[in-house]
């Protein structure tokens, strides 16, 4: 006997809600997560505390000085900031030779070219930068991240310094451009482990256009469809089947 075009649905529809209850499971907690979780905490913004900033008292040289230095052939100048370290103010470049992109620390009243951040400026630049009263649990020097990483796709090297705290915050100083990148707290990173099964991105965990997601929301869309396509199909044998009792 030839099977009906409603068994084939449903036998569709069935196996794709086994394949996606999972995956709609995960997109369901992750969302509740989001949804219910103050994006300031989980950015650390709470805990951020910015240093005291500059005064119109303190006496500038021209960042030209500093170029002098640097090479006797004209470079592209990316970016110049006027930076606090430590209540000092330095200047953070970016520029391009031949050699490729460089980032400098300058001290804004001098000109010297100052070496990257130490450790020790690294910790006291992130306890400046953290409300309360910050007790040192690590720092590490990193100069490489991977796609998983939570400091990734920001300048590198850096300083990774811990604090002991019930968040277990981080704080990432740059040790070329002398300024707090990030704080991650433990909120973040589950923030961030829920982020990457929502966006269904397990290499860079960022990406909402990868061709997983892709598939998944289109198998997700023909799951809905067949499920009303069914609805009616069943409204309508059943009301075949009363007609037939009842006549």
């Amino acid at each position: 006997m030839a099977k009906s075009k409603h068994y084939y649905i449903r036998r569709t529809h069935r196996y794709l809600g086994v394949i996606l209850g999972i995956q709609f499971l995960f997109w369901t907690v992750s969302g509740l997560y989001f949804s219910w979780t103050n994006i300031d905490e989980i950015h650390g913004d709470f805990q951020h505390k910015h240093p005291p900033p500059l005064t119109s008292g303190i006496h500038l040289i021209s960042p030209d000085s500093v170029f002098k230095q640097v090479s006797d052939k004209p470079v592209t100048i990316n970016l110049i900031e006027l930076i606090s370290i430590l209540q000092k103010p330095f200047y953070s470049i970016n520029y391009t030779d031949i050699k490729g992109a460089k980032n400098i620390l300058a001290d804004a009243e001098t000109g010297s070219i100052r070496k990257p951040i130490t450790k020790d400026e690294a910790i006291q630049i992130a306890a400046e930068s953290f409300n309360g009263k910050p007790v040192l649990k690590s720092a590490e020097y990193i100069t490489s991240t991977n796609g998983h990483h939570e400091y990734r796709e920001k300048p590198l090297p850096a300083w990774a310094v811990t604090f002991v705290h019930s968040t277990n915050t981080t704080v990432y100083v740059s040790a070329e451009q002398g300024k707090v990148e990030s704080l991650r707290n433990n909120k973040w990173r589950i923030f961030d482990f829920l982020w990457m099964g929502h966006t269904m991105d397990y290499q860079s965990r960022d990406s909402i256009n990868n061709w997983l997601l892709r598939i998944f929301s289109a198998f997700g869309l023909i799951t809905v469809l067949s499920g009303f396509v069914l609805f009616f199909i069943s409204r309508k044998k059943v009301r075949r089947a009363t007609k037939l009792r009842t006549s």
